[in-house]
């Protein structure tokens, strides 16, 4: 199984679960999961938690910022020049199937600004990430991990990722959700 985990997963893990991880065991364990490559970091994911809530999840898992780890891991991922398969008809997805109604009330100047936006940021390089695994090898055990939920949109142009994957076929799930399949870690309150 292969997760590729979103700034907001990683946020959580640090914030709910980290207060409980006294022994360091599930620390141990993420660090591992991301060494072997089962859970990708990719660039723009460890940029956005650089950014947020103080660098909070840079602070607590300090191995995404170590140098020397880094690099012997080949992380984080790189994306910035990552394109979708078929990109032609995935640009007509995003502007067909991913809008919300919220985009049919900007100008069409607007309307390419926030695509290029949306583009670039670390929610659709996921995507693309996510869609190039699959496409190079359609057995793959794969999943995006968000807290998203579907119906929110933070009155975007542009859908949520649990939304996007639905519309795609890709496997989503929420932290909890892939907790419960990882053997090796065990949470409970003593």
């Amino acid at each position: 199984m292969i997760a590729v985990i979103d700034t907001s997963s990683l946020l959580a893990l640090v914030r709910y679960y980290g207060h409980f991880d006294t022994n360091q065991r599930m620390y141990s364990f993420f660090k591992e999961k991301i060494s072997n490559g089962e859970i990708i970091i990719l660039d723009e994911i460890l940029n956005e938690c650089k950014g947020t809530s103080k660098g909070l999840v840079v602070t607590e898992l300090d191995f995404l910022t170590d140098k020397e780890f880094l690099k012997e891991f080949k992380l984080p991922v790189r994306t910035e020049d990552m394109l979708a398969p078929a990109p032609t008809r995935f640009l007509n997805q995003v502007e067909n199937n991913f809008t919300t109604p919220r985009a049919k009330l900007l100008t069409p100047a607007q309307f390419e600004v926030q695509k290029s936006e949306f583009l670039k940021s670390a929610d659709m390089r996921m995507i693309i990430y996510t869609l190039n695994r699959i496409h190079e090898n359609k057995d793959l055990d794969i999943r995006i991990i968000t807290e998203e939920s579907e119906v929110s949109n933070d009155n975007k142009a542009f859908k949520k990722i649990p939304a996007i994957c639905k519309q795609l076929g890709i496997r989503q799930q929420t932290l909890p959700e892939i907790l419960k399949e990882y053997s090796g870690i065990d949470l409970k309150i003593e």
